[in-house]
């Protein structure tokens, strides 16, 4: 029964992305897409594709957001391990109350939040830069609580030998845990990365200039632009497009998530 679940559950997710890889190559669907859908392209070719990157800067809509994507990382990442150390292993007085907090923040919906940040950082003139994304990054609750779970699951007797032998709470967290906290980073990094990656609401209020669009901007391009550009399989292409990078990233650190899943016992 449970297999069958499964198996009926991965079909509906895989169906779509077959039918969009099919019409990303069917040239006949660039006006209209076809109704019973098919799942083999009536007129294959890569001229869908070569539409996508000569009638917009896909290239750089795509550095872009590795751009993006890249410095949130650095710094979401640092700061939820530092958090999480210092939660796990110092334990100082009111530890609990910050970690509740912290998570509390969870709770909100960015919708609520959305327009109170994007006039502070307006007010800041921090619109229209990447700024705009890497300062909100700073607090990112979840990888708190995610990396201060992976850290409990490590002997604090290493902190103590560290500490017992001169050495600084930077050095300890940095030479003796941090090395060990592959599996967890790994796990924050595809996260974080799959979020940025797939945000179209923060940066298409913060980003003005053309030149600075992310990804997502990019696709919206396509679908927006005074409706001149409405060419389903054209946009199917760019979509495909779109999520080489995504893939890319889920392949190479799969087996990482897997394995601080099974560390930390947490299951999104």
């Amino acid at each position: 029964m449970l297999m069958a679940l499964l198996v009926a559950g991965s079909i509906v997710m895989i169906v779509p992305l077959v039918w969009m890889l099919s019409t990303s190559f069917d040239w006949s669907a660039r006006l209209e897409i076809g109704f019973p859908p098919r799942f083999w392209p009536e007129e294959p070719s890569l001229k869908n594709y070569q539409a996508a990157f000569t009638n917009v800067p896909m290239l750089k809509y795509i550095f872009n957001s590795l751009v993006v994507g890249a410095g949130v990382i650095v710094v979401s990442v640092i700061s939820a391990l530092l958090s999480g150390y210092a939660l796990s292993k110092i334990r100082f007085r009111g530890s609990n109350l910050v970690l509740v907090m912290a998570l509390s923040t969870i709770m909100i919906p960015f919708e609520m939040t959305m327009i109170p940040q994007f006039l502070l950082f307006s007010k800041l003139h921090l619109t229209d830069s990447y700024v705009a994304f890497y300062l909100p990054a700073l607090n990112y609750a979840f990888g708190t609580f995610l990396a201060k779970a992976f850290f409990d699951q490590l002997p604090s007797s290493l902190r103590e030998a560290g500490v017992i032998d001169g050495a600084h709470e930077f050095t300890v967290f940095g030479k003796i845990y941090f090395p060990l906290c592959t599996p967890v980073v790994a796990t924050l990094v595809i996260l974080l990365f799959l979020g940025v990656w797939n945000d179209l609401l923060w940066p298409l209020l913060v980003l003005k200039s053309a030149s600075k669009f992310t990804i997502q901007l990019g696709l919206a391009m396509f679908t927006y632009n005074s409706g001149i550009n409405r060419f389903p399989s054209i946009i199917m292409a760019a979509t495909m497009v779109s999520l080489v990078p995504v893939i890319l990233v889920y392949l190479f650190l799969q087996r990482y998530i897997i394995e601080s899943i099974a560390l930390t016992g947490i299951k999104q």
